[in-house]
């Protein structure tokens, strides 16, 4: 039996109307079937205490819709049954194709060793500290200006104590203005947009360290432009390819990681910086300096920026807040030229309007009163008992033959392990064994390098780190003896 319809005759919608809709939804839904009779106009009308001209429109439109048929002589019959859902338009072939990613471990291990993440640890975090400033935030009387809709280009106190204290570094000059992002990566997106116009981004080219973190590849790769890939070694870019790479192409832009570059760690002496600075100046290139590590120096003198070298007053210079304080407030800044930072306000509003002005009022209060100072020194005292343990850990476990490098700071060191090793082939084992690591094939631009890997120390305590590479060492040596053994079982070829 079916349900009766539910009809509200002080509705505004038709009888006619409200009747339509509940047989629409009884054949859609397959309660009525094809080939099934409806009731009679005159029964149905009679059993509702309806006029039969308002079943008899009901029906009507239901005919005219292709989900009845009226045969004369027998009544109204359901045409369709259950309505037929439609494909729905193929977003394969809709969508651009996704961009190398690199892998998760599997779903469930929840116990795993990651040395895949480059980022601060979540139990360093000073809960407390920061509970504290945003209950001072919110008990202040800016808290309600705070909710509402800001600028594009940032909380103002944030954004003026950032400008006033990069003028005071000599990092920001006369000329220079500042915009809040969220994260270097927006930052980095924004200058992007500006730089690399729709009409012209396909055939752009764009120097970037080989090997490079993927969010940046990625972010140039998905506008068409054209990549050149500068090889990274001990000390930073290779300032001398570089040379080469001006000699014969127009890069419009170029992305420089001084200090503790992800994903190698390497960072650039006083002579690269000049090199490059002076080289992009004569090229007329744009000089991006991602400079999101360097307040994570564990040990060794800083060096100035490239920024405050720069007299032109042109290099762009990107700094966060997530690698010294808390990667989920999201909060960067680029300072740069007054007209560049103009438009990328500008694109900035076009794409989010403003950013988390309550994050950014929260992390002003957590500097301006000492609590970051606190946080930072105690995430040094960390940062460098955790390098100490990695780069002794990789000395004690890993094969006799790996080569990595030996960072002064920031979170990441990169391995390079024996021939014929290939880490991207060596991860499912590890994750079966509980470790992940990153293969350096992701952060790969044009120099492949097989057995390449990133770990990422400073989330891990020490030891978790250890127990994480006495696990890749014993993997990482146990397939390079297996491989050894055969192919020294292998005959060699017949000489005719």
């Amino acid at each position: 039996m079916l349900p009766s319809p539910r009809l509200d005759a002080a509705s505004e919608v038709p009888l006619y109307r409200q009747l339509h809709a509940h047989f629409t939804e009884l054949i859609r839904s397959g309660s009525l079937k094809k080939g099934e009779r409806l009731p009679a106009t005159r029964e149905l009308a009679g059993s509702l205490g309806l006029n039969r001209t308002t079943v008899s429109a009901a029906y009507e439109l239901l005919e005219s819709e292709g989900l009845i048929s009226g045969q004369v002589g027998r009544g109204s019959f359901v045409a369709g049954g259950q309505v037929e859902i439609s494909a729905g338009l193929d977003w394969d072939e809709l969508l651009a194709p996704l961009l190398a990613t690199p892998p998760a471990p599997p779903s469930g291990q929840t116990d795993i060793i990651s040395f895949a993440s480059s980022r601060p640890a979540a139990e360093l975090f000073p809960v407390d500290a920061f509970r504290v400033s945003c209950e001072e935030v919110m008990a202040s009387a800016e808290f309600p200006a705070i909710l509402q809709l800001g600028s594009p280009a940032g909380y103002e106190p944030l954004r003026q104590y950032l400008l006033e204290t990069a003028r005071r570094e000599g990092v920001a000059r006369a000329g220079d203005d500042l915009i809040v992002t969220s994260g270097c990566q927006q930052a980095l997106d924004l200058a992007r947009r500006v730089l690399l116009r729709p009409r012209d981004a396909a055939g752009a080219r764009v120097g970037l360290e080989d090997p490079i973190y993927p969010g940046v590849k990625n972010l140039f790769l998905e506008t068409g432009a054209e990549i050149s890939g500068i090889a990274v070694g001990p000390d930073g870019m290779d300032t001398a390819q570089l040379e080469r790479v001006l000699a014969r192409e127009r890069l419009r832009l170029l992305v420089v990681s001084p200090n503790f570059q992800n994903p190698t760690g390497a960072t650039l002496p006083l002579a690269a910086r000049e090199s490059i600075l002076r080289q992009t100046r004569q090229a007329g290139t744009v000089l991006i300096e991602n400079d999101i590590y360097s307040e994570l120096r564990y040990e060794g003198e800083s060096l100035p920026t490239i920024k405050q070298m720069d007299d032109s007053g042109d290099t762009i210079l990107l700094r966060s807040f997530s690698k010294i304080a808390f990667p989920g407030l999201r909060v960067g800044w680029a300072i740069g030229p007054r007209p560049v930072i103009a438009r990328m306000i500008e694109a900035k509003q076009l794409s989010d309007l403003h950013t988390d002005q309550l994050a950014q009022a929260v992390l002003l209060r957590f500097v301006q009163s000492g609590r970051l100072e606190t946080h930072q020194t105690h995430m040094l005292q960390t940062g460098a008992e955790r390098l100490k343990s990695v780069l002794a850990a990789c000395e004690r476990y890993l094969p006799r033959e790996t080569r990595y490098t030996r960072p002064q700071g920031g979170m990441n060191l990169w391995v390079r392990l024996p021939e014929p090793l290939d880490a991207a082939d060596l991860l499912a084992r590890a994750h079966e064994e509980g470790v992940s690591y990153l293969p350096g094939k992701f952060f790969a631009i044009h120099r492949q390098e097989p057995g390449a890997l990133r770990l990422s120390f400073a989330g891990l305590v020490p030891e978790k780190i250890e127990q994480g590479l006495q696990i890749l060492g014993r993997i990482f040596a146990g397939e390079l003896e297996r491989m050894r053994r055969q192919r020294a079982v292998e005959p060699a070829p017949v000489m005719v």
